[in-house]
C-alpha cells in the first residue's frame, strides 16, 4: 500500500505538531522551576540585563509562571488532539508570539528566541495546510449581514450603544478607584 499525498501531509502535519507539543509540555512543565530563586537578585534595575530584569519579574511570583506554564501545557493539549489542533494553533500563537517578542527586547538568549520562532513556524505550516478551514472560520467572524435597515432605527441603535457604553465607563470607573 503506497501513501497519497494527503497521507504524507497528515504524516508530516502530525510529526510538525508533536514538535510543537512536546516543546509546549516540556516548557510548561519547568515552568514552576525556571525562574525559582530569580527574583533574589544581588543588582539594582539599572544594572541588571534584560533578561535578568525578565527572569525576576517572572521569578517574583511562582503563581503567574505556573499559570504561564499551565496554559503552555493546554495549548500542547489542544494542538495534540487532531479535533482541536487548528484552536491549539492559534491558542499557541499567542503565547509563542508574547514569548518571541519578550526574548527579541529582553535580550533572552539567542537558542530560547530560535526554537520560539521554530515552533511558532511549524504552527503557521500546520496552519497553511488546513488554510481553507481558517479562512472559512474568519470569514464567518467577519461576514456581517447586509439587511436593509431604516436609517431611524440604525441611529436608534447606535445612540443605544452609546448610552450602554457610558454608562459601562461610568461603572468601570467607580470599580476601579477602590
Amino acid at each position: 500500500m503506497k501513501p497519497d499525498k494527503k497521507d504524507i501531509i497528515e504524516i508530516f502535519e502530525n510529526a510538525i505538531s508533536w514538535v510543537v507539543v512536546l516543546a509546549m509540555f516540556v516548557y510548561g512543565a519547568a515552568k514552576p522551576v525556571q525562574f525559582k530563586g530569580a527574583a533574589q537578585v544581588d543588582k539594582v534595575v539599572s544594572e541588571m540585563t534584560g533578561m535578568e530584569l525578565m527572569w525576576a519579574f517572572y521569578g517574583y511570583s511562582p503563581s503567574f509562571a505556573i499559570v504561564l506554564g499551565v496554559l503552555e501545557i493546554t495549548g500542547g493539549l489542544l494542538i495534540l488532539i487532531k479535533k482541536t489542533r487548528l484552536l491549539g494553533c492559534f491558542f499557541t500563537s499567542t503565547i509563542l508570539v508574547n514569548i518571541i517578542v519578550q526574548d527579541i527586547f529582553f535580550e533572552v538568549h539567542r537558542g530560547a528566541l530560535k526554537a520560539a520562532i521554530l515552533y511558532q513556524l511549524l504552527i503557521l505550516i500546520i496552519l497553511w495546510i488546513h488554510k481553507k478551514q481558517v479562512l472559512q472560520s474568519f470569514k464567518g467572524l467577519l461576514v456581517y449581514s447586509q439587511k436593509s435597515e431604516l436609517r431611524t432605527k440604525k441611529w436608534l441603535k447606535w445612540v443605544a450603544a452609546g448610552v450602554f457604553f457610558a454608562v459601562f465607563r461610568i461603572a468601570e470607573y467607580y470599580i476601579t478607584i477602590w
